[in-house]
């Protein structure tokens, strides 16, 4: 196991599936993690025709009994850690903060905000341990403003901005890099699960202009993982040219 490895949160689909491909396309070993398990084990076989090795942990990054048991679970060189991406994260609902459902807001709370903490928790040490490393958070565009309806997600995405601003610090004497990447309208499940498997409405939010893709993301993702040792890419802001901020789109 020769090649770098990296650590993908939420890698069943969207951007982290789409970071796993360009990561397994450049000889990244992967650990791929997700809660659809079938999704897992079917990605892990299109990786591994890259010639790179893939393990797969199922677990759900809101429970942090399952985030610790799966990274100590780790073994020999799959410990050795070069880069983990925070990816998994999702938006529940969208609605004036007076109708909010608790549930909706209990999720993203768990999965956006406590997640994240509970991997970078379990996943940083094993960084610190050899003086090097790469933090790469997903955040989000409304993790930099604002927009009607979107109070609780884009609280838990400032949240994730905030963290990442924090983690640069605190990881800043063990030569850990730490990037935040915020983008805007990017065309994957995101939406859906948003509505809740409302297709109609989720097609709906990215008619009249073209939204970015995941395979987008995954581009700007491995720019910054692949800057030399002495360059840190702190913070993208990633839109379609349609967008202008996190609530102003020229649709046609």
């Amino acid at each position: 196991m020769a090649n770098k490895t990296i650590l993908i949160t939420g890698a069943t689909s969207g951007i982290g599936e789409a970071a796993a491909h360009i990561f397994s396309a450049n000889k990244y070993n992967l650990v791929i993690t997700g809660r659809r398990k079938e999704r897992l084990e079917k990605l892990a076989e299109e990786l591994s025709k890259q010639n790179v090795e893939v393990l797969t942990l199922c677990f759900d990054v809101r429970n942090n009994d399952e985030v610790e048991r799966n990274i100590s679970s780790l073994q020999g060189n799959w410990k050795n850690i070069d880069v983990l991406i925070n990816n998994a994260g999702l938006a529940s609902g969208l609605g004036p903060i007076q109708n909010g459902e608790l549930d909706d807001w209990e999720k993203m709370i768990d999965t956006n905000i406590k997640g994240l903490l509970y991997v970078t928790r379990a996943v940083s040490p094993l960084m610190i341990a050899r003086n090097s490393g790469h933090i790469i958070n997903i955040a989000s565009l409304a993790g930099k403003d604002v927009y009607p309806n979107g109070n609780v997600y884009c609280a838990t995405k400032h949240a994730v901005d905030a963290l990442s601003r924090s983690m640069r610090i605190d990881l800043l004497p063990h030569g850990i890099k730490v990037t935040n990447i915020a983008p805007g309208l990017v065309e994957t499940e995101f939406s859906i699960v948003r509505f809740h498997g409302d297709k109609e409405r989720a097609d709906n939010v990215y008619k009249g202009f073209q939204p970015l893709t995941a395979a987008d993301i995954a581009d700007a993702i491995w720019y910054a993982a692949s800057r030399p040792a002495h360059f840190c890419v702190n913070d993208m802001v990633l839109t379609p040219l349609a967008q202008a901020n996190a609530y102003v789109v020229n649709k046609k």
